[in-house]
């Protein structure tokens, strides 16, 4: 689908989802076609009910990157150019607010950043992990997305956050329990008083694996949904319940980027494409 027959940002659409759709005007948009500056994002209602916590799933509308990275790409390892990929950046941490906005270099791993100092250098340079935990207020962690997970988990009685990019090869390592591991231990975070939310990712309808007899463990086979195919989301809660959350405090997205390429980009979709961006900050 070309740019130009994409629909514009106000007629955008979330049926058969709970997340709220909603937008935010910055700026106007420097080198934009669209003047306007309107920024299209999703949010949870569970986690938009807890008052020290922003969050944003962004879509791909709203920025100034140009085919077949267009709009709002967040990865400058995509082939993307560099100045876009920053103008996308700092509209984003602009309409959310944030001091510093935290990316990762994703590698499909189990390393965990923690944050609990703003002063160090790089911060805004993206650091190797697949997961980063804070306390700082004003500190935005985002995950970069074109088909897996982004997991956002939230402790507000120790005011404590976490992004979790969740492939399947986060699912097969149990990174979300690791993280929430990681949690407990340094921050004391009880996962009994945690939420999370499962973001818009490869849906069941879409996640094909004709080789999962080599790449998933025998536990996974109850998530097939039909020969070949897996629900990774129901993987992903399934690891945070047996990590301790409550099943009344996860919500799933329930979108799937394959499927709504006009809403994501999604590399099992589109094969070169940009990256959205899902991002969670403490007040």
């Amino acid at each position: 689908m070309t740019s130009s027959s994409r629909p514009p940002a106000h007629n955008l659409e979330i049926p058969r989802s709970s997340m709220l759709l909603k937008s935010r005007t910055v700026g106007p948009l420097r080198g934009s076609p669209r003047s306007s500056g309107e920024i299209p994002y999703l949010q949870f209602p569970g986690l938009s009910a807890l008052p020290q916590v922003k969050h944003a799933v962004y879509t791909r509308h709203g920025g100034i990157s140009e085919a077949p990275y267009h709009h709002l790409n967040v990865s400058s390892a995509v082939g993307d150019e560099a100045e876009h990929v920053a103008a996308n950046l700092r509209t984003i941490r602009l309409a959310l607010g944030a001091r510093h906005l935290v990316g990762m270099q994703q590698v499909h791993g189990s390393h965990i950043l923690i944050l609990t100092d703003d002063r160090a250098q790089g911060l805004e340079q993206p650091l190797e992990a697949d997961a980063v935990v804070t306390n700082l207020p004003g500190v935005a962690l985002m995950v970069k997305q074109a088909d897996c997970q982004a997991v956002i988990l939230v402790d507000p009685e120790k005011s404590v956050i976490a992004n979790v990019h969740c492939g399947w090869r986060g699912n097969t390592a149990n990174l979300l329990g690791k993280v929430i591991e990681r949690m407990r231990g340094t921050f004391g975070s009880d996962p009994a008083t945690l939420f999370a939310a499962i973001g818009p990712s490869l849906g069941p309808c879409c996640a094909e694996f004709t080789t999962f007899e080599s790449l998933f463990p025998e536990s996974f086979r109850r998530f097939m949904v039909k020969t070949n195919y897996f629900d990774l989301w129901e993987v992903s809660r399934w690891q945070l319940l047996q990590a301790g959350l409550r099943e009344d405090r996860i919500e799933v997205a329930g979108l799937c980027t394959r499927c709504r390429t006009d809403l994501f980009f999604s590399y099992r979709g589109e094969g070169t494409t940009g990256r959205f961006a899902t991002v969670a900050m403490l007040e």
